[in-house]
């Protein structure tokens, strides 16, 4: 797929910069927003209609919130290959929607860090479901676009308001530099665990 049309999106971001524009644009171009916790409370202060990922999944976030988007309906949406027939008709049969757009940037570890909080409470700021999310994005990107910092919202405007959807160039350079900051984020959790004892 050259151009990405973009009609459904997950929003998931710590860093809220920008969040309530870029929510109103995607909005005002016939986007869905999907989302969870505070991200979802700011969409709804600001106007925007915006539906839970607990509604997407039919069930609620658990283990304090360790477990909200690592369900089928959310990664069924965001892995299918929209050129495979075959992926397709597996997201009918399961009624799940596909998603078109993935934006999410990452619990603060290093803050964390910088806090020196226990071992424990360290812990418990390593995200899980975001990095997940990053991957899958980055991974499928011919077929969705992942956004892992508020420094590109213009550009995914730009690109909407040109193209009518998001070029194929720009999710590909996306993806690397999703990738990127995964594994940037991976080797930080790995360092701080090295060196701390338990």
């Amino acid at each position: 797929m050259k151009v990405l049309p973009v009609k459904r999106a997950i929003l998931s971001v710590t860093d809220k910069s920008g969040l309530a524009e870029f929510g109103r644009f995607l909005t005002d171009n016939d986007c869905e927003l999907v989302s969870t916790g505070g991200t979802k409370k700011m969409l709804k202060e600001a106007g925007l209609p915006v539906t839970s990922v607990s509604d997407v999944t039919d069930f609620p976030e658990i283990l304090g919130g360790r477990v909200k988007t690592l369900h089928p309906h959310i990664h069924g949406g965001i892995l299918a290959d929209k050129d495979n027939e075959g992926h397709m008709e597996t997201l009918r049969d399961f009624g799940i929607e596909p998603f078109d757009l993935v934006c999410v940037n990452l619990y603060n570890f290093a803050d964390a860090v910088a806090k020196g909080l226990d071992l424990k409470a360290a812990v418990e700021q390593i995200d899980i479901g975001g990095p997940t999310m990053l991957r899958a994005t980055a991974k499928n990107f011919h077929s969705i676009c992942v956004i892992p910092d508020p420094k590109y919202y213009p550009v995914v405007q730009k690109e909407i308001e040109e193209n009518n959807g998001i070029s194929l160039a720009f999710r590909k350079e996306m993806a690397a530099l999703t990738f990127k900051l995964v594994s940037e984020y991976d080797a930080m959790i790995t360092k701080y665990l090295s060196e701390n004892d338990a």
